[in-house]
């Protein structure tokens, strides 16, 4: 076997050696540390977890003066697993790739860091462990356009409507007023009055009471184009940003959601109240309906009449 593919299939830190830059460099490594994740892209992977390993090598600087055995003086191990996790709470992804450039960017803003190594496998996916492995260096965050550690999140108004609320001949007046808000303004909306069909099937029906809701969003979006129908985080985040008044379509952010709702679909109030608090939302107006138990973010009640439909 050739050294490039022995070392193709080599732990990271025998890359790391290989690869090493000029000048000296410390490593520390964690090898095979397993979890149980949901991820991929493929509807077998969805709704059920599997084992993913992580091996992870990051390259350090030597530090200078004695360490005194201090560990508040090196990069704990605890961090590289801290950004394992991290990862894996924002969001469930698809790829894994995409995990693994997130990983590799939450080592590299550690002070300590200078270049990492990150493998990912899959376990229970195939006969064999299948898996990608980068390698990103401090230089690659010069390219990201975010900074670390700061909040920048806007915090919306979500407002829940009836069908009533939509069918009313006042709406565009109202979202008038909401236009006007400081905060950005996202509405969320309920079953048409024609029922879904059934399937007599738990998982099958949750798809098809989720695409009944994103349905009627689309109304929604029908009576004012002003109303923008979004379906990701990142179409939300770019919609919130840019000034427009969105209509949440829930399927993608339910259905990825690292923690999802306790609630069904089949309760859209209730699915409102956890999206509002999935984004952080500053508060949930509730137009024409009662507010569920025990909400995330403050809600507000009107009837049609007080809200000016």
């Amino acid at each position: 076997m050739s050294n490039e593919i022995r070392l193709a299939f080599a732990h990271p830190s025998a890359r790391a050696d290989a690869t090493a830059p000029d000048g000296p460099l410390d490593r520390i490594s964690v090898r095979d540390h397993v979890v149980e994740v949901e991820i991929g892209a493929f509807q077998a992977e969805r709704g059920t977890t599997q084992r993913v390993s992580f091996n992870v090598v990051v390259e350090v600087r030597p530090l200078t003066d004695p360490i005194d055995d201090d560990v508040d003086r090196i990069l704990s191990y605890d961090k590289v697993t801290e950004a394992i996790h991290a990862a894996l709470a924002e969001e469930r992804l698809n790829l894994l790739e995409t995990l693994a450039d997130r990983i590799a960017e939450r080592i590299l803003w550690e002070p300590q860091a200078v270049r990492t190594f990150v493998r990912i496998e899959k376990l229970d996916r195939g006969p064999g462990a299948l898996g990608v492995e980068i390698v990103r260096s401090v230089s690659d965050l010069k390219t990201k356009p975010v900074t670390p550690h700061h909040d920048t999140a806007p915090h919306p108004h979500v407002v829940y409507l009836t069908n009533d609320a939509i069918r009313s001949p006042n709406l565009a007046r109202w979202l008038d007023q909401l236009e006007a808000r400081a905060e950005p303004v996202i509405l969320c909306v309920g079953h048409a009055d024609t029922a879904a069909p059934q399937t007599g099937h738990r998982m099958t029906q949750r798809r098809v009471d989720l695409l009944a809701l994103e349905q009627n969003a689309w109304v929604l979006a029908g009576r004012d184009d002003r109303c923008v129908v979004v379906g990701s985080r990142t179409e939300l985040d770019w919609s919130m940003k840019n000034g427009q008044i969105s209509v949440w379509a829930p399927s993608k952010i339910v259905l990825d959601a690292v923690d999802g709702p306790t609630t069904g679909p089949d309760d859209p109030v209730a699915l409102a109240s956890w999206f509002a608090g999935h984004i952080d939302a500053s508060d949930l107006l509730l137009i024409g309906e009662t507010p569920p138990a025990n909400p995330p973010v403050p809600v507000l009640v009107q009837d049609i009449a007080q809200s000016g439909l």
